[in-house]
């Protein structure tokens, strides 16, 4: 088969689209023909040379796709070959073929297509991981205000519409008026231009100086001691980037203050199996967010697509970070 392939870290250019040996498959795994990917973060950071993949997962780049079960291990029972799905990923999106754990496998919601459904399920599997799963740090109830640094992004087009179903207000920030206005019509209840607004000010004017409940951050360092002044008493930061840096000073006193709690997650690196393990989040994402999606009260937000032969030009669109919403591969 043809994916991508790195021979070193680097920028975009170390992508390169070539043959490699065709993937293996166990007695619980589907193999899927990929029509689509999408493109994350991760996969910069992993391009770099800062993200290895969890031992025994593909080195290819990739955390979610989409396409046809090509073929199905003798223990699978709920896919068979031709049903379309999409599934959440270790590595090894970036290709014509992958090889998936049945339990983190997806059936494609319904009047969606095999593009669409590429853009979903990573950013579905970490809002919902974070705030809205029983063993989530954001543990979010209804009517409580959410906080999402960078609103226009995958992850936060997702949390702005999976808040707003939930019936939580939502707060993002974003780098210019172009994304806020695309916010503010996609659902948020204000949208704050970092580069011209204080975060911590305005949202403190937004709730009438209570605070944001919780917060989803993908900056890191950058924001730490900031966030927990914009944080409401028993409130909640879950950090879930390092864009901003991964090393910052806490202040203990203002936590105590605020009866606050500070958590962190990362997605990719979790068992498959085991409470909060990727198996019980997908499940967790069927049962709960898939419906949304099937009603259309959820829909996936495509910045652009590109084929996946030139990840390289997708990875310079998102490394310019003038797109809104998911950047999608095609086959």
């Amino acid at each position: 088969m043809k994916a991508i392939v790195t021979t070193e870290s680097g920028g975009p250019e170390v992508l390169k689209w070539d043959e490699v040996a065709d993937p293996d498959y166990g007695p619980r795994e589907v193999v899927i023909k990929v029509a689509a990917a999408g493109v994350n973060r991760a996969d910069i950071m992993q391009r770099r040379g800062f993200y290895p993949p969890p031992a025994g997962a593909s080195n290819i780049i990739g955390l979610e796709c989409s396409g046809t079960v090509s073929a199905v291990g003798d223990e699978v029972t709920d896919y068979q070959v031709g049903d379309r799905v999409c599934a959440l990923l270790a590595g090894g999106g970036y290709a014509e073929t992958v090889v998936v754990p049945e339990a983190l496998v997806l059936p494609v919601p319904e009047g969606m297509d095999l593009v669409e459904a590429a853009a979903i399920v990573e950013v579905a599997c970490t809002v919902w991981s974070n705030l809205y799963a029983p063993y989530s740090i954001g543990r979010l109830q209804v009517g409580e205000t959410l906080l999402v640094h960078g609103g226009s992004s995958g992850i936060g087009t997702m949390a702005i519409q999976m808040a707003k179903a939930k019936d939580n207000p939502v707060i993002v920030t974003v780098g210019n008026a172009r994304k806020a206005e695309f916010c503010l019509e996609l659902g948020a209840e204000a949208a704050i231009n970092y580069r011209d607004e204080d975060f911590v000010e305005r949202v403190k004017e937004i709730t009438d100086d209570r605070g944001a409940d919780v917060i989803l951050d993908v900056v890191g360092a950058k924001y730490l001691d900031r966030n927990i002044d914009a944080l409401a008493d028993d409130g909640r930061i879950v950090i879930i980037g390092m864009q901003g840096g991964n090393t910052g000073e806490l202040q203990i006193g203002k936590l105590l203050g605020k009866r606050a709690l500070v958590g962190a997650a990362s997605l990719r690196g979790r068992a498959i199996e085991g409470r909060g393990g990727k198996a019980d989040v997908v499940r967790g994402v069927r049962d709960d967010i898939w419906p949304l999606f099937d009603t259309g009260r959820l829909a996936p937000v495509i910045d652009s697509t590109m084929p996946m032969a030139d990840a390289k030009g997708a990875h310079e669109r998102m490394e310019s970070s003038e797109h809104i919403g998911k950047i999608v591969l095609t086959i």
